[in-house]
Parts: structure tokens; sequence; C-alpha cells
């Protein structure tokens, strides 16, 4: 309860902020408690592009090709459905975006267009982005992904090394055999980290050299990497103009 009324200040508002980390890192945890603390919804790109096809809309048509053919969605297409997202009203304190911008040119156009908007800043959707990246060993991330077991029917989650079931290989629950997704292998995952690397890269030197950006570490308790996370943000929103 403390911590959340640590977090839950009514004078600060957030604006946009981009977490970053590798996967595993536990931002979508993160992402959760700063949406509940302060009010403000998660604008996740996977969400906008299942949205748009679900509606039928112009781009939701042209999404539905690129998906369908398994290539990236432009970035002048995402660039505008994000942008038009970002506008709604539940977006007027701030938002915790999610897989945006990924790359250095998304960055660099999300930047010129907060610019454009010029003294229409009475919204806080419209001060600019700061990050904060949540960052984890290589060897405890390989441990959180490659440990991970999960009960079929109960879909209880488990760790072989942190958090392991009574009986190794199966479901305290159920008894049921646990299973290992197939994308929870070292080879799998050296390749998302090797990805996640060369996209992020470039973002995070673009905000770090305009002092919107900063680290907190990852492997400590959740409610103290939370509160290193408040306090990053604080002092980065309180610091850009």
């Amino acid at each position: 309860m403390s911590l959340l009324l640590n977090v839950k200040e009514e004078d600060f508002v957030p604006g946009p902020v981009l977490l970053l980390g590798a996967p595993g890192v536990g931002k979508g945890t993160q992402a959760q408690i700063l949406m509940d603390a302060w009010g403000i919804p998660q604008v996740s790109t996977g969400d906008i592009v299942r949205e748009n096809i679900r509606l039928g809309t112009s781009a939701g048509r042209e999404l539905q090709d690129v998906v369908a053919r398994g290539i990236l969605v432009p970035d002048e297409l995402v660039n505008s459905m994000v942008a038009d997202r970002t506008a709604r009203p539940d977006c007027v304190r701030g938002f915790v975006l999610d897989g945006y911008p990924r790359t250095l040119g998304q960055a660099e156009w999300w930047d010129d267009l907060l610019a454009s908007w010029g003294a229409l800043r009475e919204s806080a959707a419209h001060l600019p982005l700061i990050a904060v990246s949540i960052e984890v060993r290589y060897d405890e991330l390989l441990r959180r992904i490659t440990g991970r077991r999960t009960g079929p029917a109960s879909k209880r989650i488990y760790n072989i090394y942190t958090n392991p079931p009574v009986s190794p290989g199966v479901c305290d629950v159920d008894g049921e055999p646990l299973v290992q997704r197939p994308d929870d292998t070292e080879e799998v995952f050296a390749e998302r980290m090797k990805a996640f690397d060369e996209l992020t890269t470039p973002v995070v030197e673009h905000y770090r050299g305009l002092g919107r950006f900063e680290v907190v570490d990852g492997e400590q308790p959740v409610d103290q990497v939370t509160e290193n996370i408040v306090a990053a943000l604080k002092r980065l929103r309180l610091g850009v103009k």
C-alpha cells in the first residue's frame, strides 16, 4: 500500500512514457503498475493493429495484407496509427508506449510531430517522450526464460530455477506434466536478444543524447524496481521542457 501511495501523486502528470527492456525483464508488470497508479492507458502497436483490422478501417485493410505476408508494418502507417490513438481523451495525462518507437526513424518522426504541435501542449500527450530501460544481466534473463514451465490445464507458471514445482516436472495443482513453450529455448532467446539489441540501441542512444533516458536495475524486487522507475520518470519529466 505504501508503494502505491508513493507512486499515485495527483499532481504528477507523467505524459508519454516509453519503457524499454529485453524479453523477461518484467516490463509488462511494471507498465501495469504505472497504468493503475496514474490512470493512464498502455498504447500498444499490436493492439492498434488488431483494432484496425477488426474495425475494417482503411489502415486495417492495408494491415491485413501486411500481416498475411509476414512483413514489418511500414513506419508511415505505424506512425499515423499511434498519433491517432494518442489523441484520444484517455491519453490526456499521458500513456505508456508498448512496441513504439521501435526504430530510430519512428523516434525522430515522433519528436518532429510533438515539435510541430508547438503551443498545443495543454494536453500532457503533447509533452516530450521520456524513456526508462529496465536492465537485467543476460545470464539472469536466460534463467528466467529457459526455466519457465507451464501447467497445460491449470495455466500455472513455474520456473525450475526460481519457483520450481514441489515435484519436479509436474504441476502442483493437478499433477499434469509441465510443458516448455517452443520459444523458451536458449537458441530462440539468443535470436530474440540479437534482434532486440539491433532495434533498440539506436532508439536508446537517441533519447540518451536528448537527456530523456535513464536505466534502472531490473534484478531487484518488483516494488523496488517500481520505485526506481517512478523516481527516474519524475527526474526526467521535471527536467524536460
